[in-house]
């Protein structure tokens, strides 16, 4: 356990620092087996999908961002292997990915139109379908943390708004000021997008619809646990909630079949139960997880106008990671200890 904190710690000081990522070879992005335990073990990862073009980000920042998501997968893997339970691995991961500016969660959100940041979260274990998810959380560091006490604290699976912030203290969870979630380049999104909307309000940018985080692993124990979180939607109006904190559209879990985090406009997962009915045709088709993944977000998901993308996970551990969009920031490493770390369509 210490070896895996100090390797967090490790990762997170050379991902703040750009310079430190140049070493990364673009060899990273390639698939290759690292090792495979018995009973298998494995992970998978998004940070958000959308049109993510090779063009739209520096060498540097593609770099950093590889490297980011290489060292989590890498970590959380490691964690898999040395016995920690999927659930504990699920929080840290997605905790980690909250603590980093570079994914629309925790400390990287999106602004509301009202210039305040809004996070949403949720929890599920396959072992016995408990669940838990928050939404419009404002002064909670890590919304993931907050819907896993929700799921093993309370009667209750998904709490919002001051209801949840005061359940938060009441169970002693400490929060922070809103000022935290500050980031300029997050506001200059909110800024364009306003003046977008002032023009035309019939169309959403890319800036507006896309940004999420999730992990799903599979442990030792034959567990399965997913997990999602994001900031929402740029100028998001009215208390709009996506799909991320909704049980079976951006997160389920169940261990007879796999576990799914999704990404995209979450109106459009909401829908179509997107999580929830890639498993459903695993069970009651007996199609295996690619086919059923690709049936969701190419056959269901897209002709009804919605894009994004999921990470999947079977009881085999088995990977999938299917998207509708130009990129999806990803990485896995399956039941046979292979592991692969992309962002573009081709990857």
């Amino acid at each position: 356990m210490m070896r895996f904190l100090v390797f967090w710690l490790v990762m997170f000081i050379m991902a703040c620092n750009p310079q430190s990522n140049e070493t990364l070879d673009r060899e990273e992005e390639e698939a290759h087996i690292i090792k495979k335990s018995d009973p298998p073990v494995a992970i998978v990862i998004h940070g958000g999908a959308g049109t993510i073009l090779k063009e739209h980000l520096s060498d540097s920042l593609e770099k950093r961002y590889l490297f980011v998501l290489d060292s989590i997968i890498s970590a959380g893997h490691q964690a898999l292997e040395e016995g920690e339970e999927a659930v504990n691995v699920v929080i840290k991961v997605i905790s980690a990915m909250e603590d980093s500016p570079l994914f629309n969660a925790g400390k990287g959100a999106v602004f509301t139109n009202d210039g305040i940041n809004e996070l949403d979260a949720s929890i599920m274990k396959g072992k016995d379908r408990s669940a838990g998810a928050v939404a419009r959380v404002k002064s909670i560091k890590n919304p993931i943390q907050l819907a896993h006490v929700v799921m093993e604290r309370s009667n209750h699976v998904f709490l919002s708004g001051d209801g949840a912030e005061q359940f938060a203290k009441s169970q002693g969870i400490e929060k922070i000021d809103p000022a935290y979630f500050f980031v300029q380049s997050r506001y200059d999104a909110l800024l364009r997008s306003k003046e977008k909307s002032s023009v035309s309000s019939v169309t959403l940018s890319e800036d507006e619809k896309f940004g999420t985080v999730g992990c799903v692993a599979l442990d030792k124990n034959g567990d399965i646990v997913a997990g999602t979180s994001t900031g929402g939607m740029t100028n998001k109006r009215f208390g709009r909630i996506g799909d991320s904190p909704i049980i079976g559209a951006g997160t389920y879990a169940d261990n007879q079949i796999g576990g799914v985090s999704a990404t995209g406009w979450g109106e459009f997962f909401i829908r179509n139960v997107v999580a929830y009915d890639i498993l459903a045709r695993m069970l009651y088709r007996n199609v295996d997880l690619e086919q059923a993944a690709r049936e969701v977000i190419f056959n269901v998901l897209e002709p009804h106008g919605g894009d994004g993308g999921v990470v999947c996970l079977d009881k085999d551990g088995n990977v999938a990671m299917v998207f509708n969009t130009a990129g999806m920031y990803r990485a896995a490493i399956d039941g046979n200890g292979i592991k692969q770390v992309g962002i573009y369509e081709m990857d």
